[in-house]
């Protein structure tokens, strides 16, 4: 054993690893350990491992191995490296930037239910601090609601993905991810440094502004958010987002075109999907793989199985298969997954 500073143990490691290259039958790795910065070099037979080819090319295939949660609510300890998931900013920042209409809670001053929360349809589109930009009618009951409240009211503006102007397809109930967006509301001036980018930006995202945005009725607002709240979906993990997390946060390269891509890899790679739960996943029994999400990191595989003992019942979990590398296009996404099931086979 030698002791070495800090800045060359990862030379000295990669070094050591690639030392002993002509020794076929045998894994090759290092270890370091305390304070004093000690590297060791082991060559082990594979002949001493309790382990089989299989499992070990596996071990090679993805960044980091598949994490399971269990859908019925129980969840298990896992060490899922934070790189082969978004975090929840991200995911966050994500599903409002996908969507383009909400609903906007507004404290409503109608006589008989002042003060009940109202719930109005609405259109919006991102600015650059992924603050949501509203172009209102000063007429419309939430516009009133708004006014009347007065400067600093709070209001809350809640998208879904999978709602009618969302780009990830139709809606499927509670399991999809959502986000309430609560903060202040303020008009917005023709004076800003945005101003015109902001009108075409909305233009482009809603083809009936152009028609009205120029009315004197009609006004953009911007909604400073200052509590973010995201959920993953039924029975999964929800959480508090702090604003400045949110607003550096960069959306999704993929979040436009992952139902497309899932939707494709449930149809058409059936086989594949089975293939990767068997072999890379290691699950048994397996009745049914779905492709649950898509992001640049990685996919998320929903695996039917049947239990050992009772072949009558099924139980389901759901495990996350991180990419090599990020990918940047669908293009790259589309070889990542492609190189898994190669892998697979």
């Amino acid at each position: 054993k030698m002791r070495f500073t800090t800045e060359t143990v990862g030379l000295i490691a990669c070094l050591l690893l690639a030392g002993n290259q002509n020794n076929n039958n045998a894994v090759q790795g290092f270890s370091l350990g305390g304070a004093n910065n000690i590297i060791s070099s082991q060559t082990t037979p594979t002949s001493k491992l309790n382990i089989n080819a299989k499992a070990l090319r596996s071990s090679t295939r993805i960044a980091a191995a598949a994490a399971v949660e269990a859908v019925n609510g129980s969840k298990e300890e896992t060490s899922t490296p934070p790189e082969i998931r978004l975090n929840v900013p991200e995911k966050a920042r994500t599903v409002s930037s996908v969507c383009t209409s909400g609903t906007l809670c507004t404290s409503s001053y109608m006589e008989d239910i002042e003060g009940a929360p109202f719930g109005s349809f609405v259109d919006y589109v991102l600015d650059d601090e992924g603050n949501p930009v509203l172009l209102m009618n000063e007429m419309s009951m939430h516009t009133v609601n708004i006014q009347k409240a007065g400067p600093g009211s709070p209001v809350t503006l809640f998208a879904q993905l999978g709602g009618p102007t969302s780009t990830l397809g139709p809606a499927q109930g509670q399991d999809v991810s959502r986000c309430s967006i609560t903060g202040t509301i303020e008009k917005i001036e023709s004076t800003v440094e945005d101003w015109d980018a902001l009108r075409m930006r909305y233009g482009i995202a809603h083809s009936y502004a152009d028609q009205v945005m120029d009315s004197p009725k009609f006004h953009f607002y911007r909604l400073m958010p200052t509590k973010i709240y995201f959920v993953g979906g039924f029975g999964v993990s929800s959480e508090w987002v702090p604003p400045q997390e949110y607003r550096d946060a960069t959306p999704d390269v993929l979040a436009k075109e992952a139902s497309s891509i899932q939707s494709r890899l449930n149809r058409d790679h059936g086989d594949d999907l089975m293939m990767t739960a068997t072999e890379i996943l290691d699950v048994t029994e397996v009745e049914k793989v779905r492709v649950t999400g898509v992001d640049r990191l990685g996919m998320d595989l929903r695996v039917t199985r049947r239990m050992p003992r009772r072949k009558n019942k099924l139980l389901t979990d759901e495990f996350r298969l991180g990419f090599r590398i990020p990918v940047i296009s669908v293009e790259d996404a589309k070889s990542e997954v492609l190189k898994v099931f190669q892998e697979a086979w």
